[in-house]
C-alpha cells in the first residue's frame, strides 16, 4: 500500500513537470511570436523611410529650378551686358566740320514776298554723323564792303543740335529787305557761309535779288540769318 501511495506520488511530479513544460513551451512560443511580430514591425520601418526621403526628390526640384534660375539670369546678364557695351563703344556725334560738309545756296524767295529769302544748304558729305548746333555765319559782300547777317529770333532756335547722317542735308535761311526804290541800291556780289562753331569757310555765288536797299542802318531792314532746319518759318 505504501509503495502504491509512492508510486502515484511520483506520478503526480512527473504530471506537474510535464504541465509545466508545455506551458514554458508555449510562453517561448509567445514570446518568439512577439519578436516576430516586432521584427516585421521594425522590418516595415525601413520600408517607410523611401517615403519619408521625399525630400530628395523635393531637392531634385529645387536643384532643377535653380539650374532654370541660372540659365535664365546668365542669359539675361549676358544680354545685357552686350547691350551696355554696345552703347558703350558708340562714339559721341561730333561737330559737322567745313571739310565734311558740302555747302550751296540757292533763291528760296515765294513770289514777292519781302524780306525775299535764300537758302543755304549743308550737306555731310563725310563718312560719318555729325551735328550742328544754333547759327551759322553768313557775310554778304556788296559794293560798299562786307555785311553780316544778324541772327534771328531765339526762341526759334532749336533746343538740340541738328545731326546729319551721311548723304543728309539741312537748311538755314538768310532773310534780306527787297530793294524797291527803283535805284541801283547795294550790289551784292557774293555770300560767305561758314558753319557752326568753325572758323573754316565757304565762298559762293549770291543767288538772290542782285541788290539791297539803300536806307539808314537805324532805320532799314536788317539782314537776317535764322537756326539751323529753320527755313520756311518766317524769321525776320
Amino acid at each position: 500500500m505504501h509503495s502504491r501511495k509512492l508510486a502515484l506520488a511520483t506520478l503526480a511530479v512527473l504530471t506537474g513537470l510535464t504541465l509545466t513544460a508545455c506551458q514554458s513551451d508555449d510562453g517561448g512560443d509567445d514570446k518568439a511570436a512577439s519578436v516576430a511580430g516586432s521584427n516585421a514591425a521594425d522590418s516595415s520601418a525601413p520600408a517607410s523611410e523611401p517615403g519619408s526621403a521625399q525630400p530628395s526628390a523635393s531637392t531634385g526640384g529645387d536643384s532643377s529650378a535653380t539650374s532654370g534660375s541660372t540659365g535664365s539670369s546668365g542669359s539675361g546678364s549676358s544680354g545685357s551686358s552686350a547691350g551696355s557695351s554696345g552703347g558703350g563703344t558708340s562714339a559721341k556725334t561730333g561737330k559737322c566740320l567745313t571739310s565734311n560738309l558740302k555747302i550751296s545756296a540757292s533763291d528760296a524767295t515765294i513770289g514777292d514776298d519781302d524780306p525775299a529769302t535764300v537758302a543755304i544748304t549743308f550737306e555731310n558729305s563725310g563718312s560719318a554723323p555729325c551735328s550742328l548746333n544754333a547759327y551759322a555765319g553768313a557775310d554778304l559782300s556788296t559794293n560798299a564792303g562786307s555785311l553780316s547777317a544778324e541772327r534771328g529770333i531765339k526762341a526759334s532756335v532749336p533746343d538740340h543740335p541738328v545731326v546729319l547722317k551721311p548723304g543728309e542735308k539741312t537748311y538755314a535761311p538768310v532773310m534780306y529787305p527787297v530793294n524797291k526804290t527803283g535805284g541801283s541800291g547795294v550790289r551784292i556780289t557774293g555770300l560767305t557761309v561758314t558753319p557752326p562753331d568753325e572758323t573754316h569757310s565757304v565762298k559762293l555765288a549770291w543767288p538772290g535779288k542782285p541788290s539791297l536797299p539803300v536806307s539808314d542802318s537805324d532805320k532799314g531792314q536788317s539782314v537776317v540769318i535764322g537756326p539751323m532746319g529753320s527755313i520756311g518759318q518766317g524769321e525776320g
